[in-house]
C-alpha cells in the first residue's frame, strides 16, 4: 500500500474541484494507493514527462511519480487534458 502526497498545486486544485469531481478524484487516489502500475487509465509517460505516470479521469489527468523505495506516490498536477502536458 502506498501512501499518497499531494503537491501545493494539486491540493489548491482538489480543494476548489466539484463534488462530482471531487469523488472522482477520490477513487482514482484509492486506486492508486493500490497499485499505481496497473489499471487502464494508467499510461507512463514519454518526452519531457518521462518517468511520470497519468491517470485519466474523463477529460481530467492527474499525473503522478511514485517512489517505491519509500513507499510513495506524488501527485503532481491535476488538470484538463488540453493543459495538463503542457507542464
Amino acid at each position: 500500500m502506498y501512501d499518497l502526497v499531494l503537491t501545493r498545486k494539486a491540493q489548491k486544485f482538489y480543494e476548489q474541484a466539484d463534488n462530482s469531481l471531487t469523488s472522482r478524484l477520490n477513487r482514482c487516489f484509492d486506486q492508486l494507493c493500490q497499485n499505481p502500475y496497473q489499471h487502464p487509465n494508467i499510461k507512463a509517460l514519454k518526452g519531457k514527462l518521462s518517468g511520470r505516470f497519468r491517470y485519466r479521469i474523463g477529460d481530467w489527468r492527474v499525473i503522478y511519480i511514485v517512489d517505491d523505495s519509500q513507499q510513495r506516490i506524488t501527485v503532481l498536477l491535476i488538470a484538463s487534458r488540453g493543459q495538463v502536458y503542457q507542464y
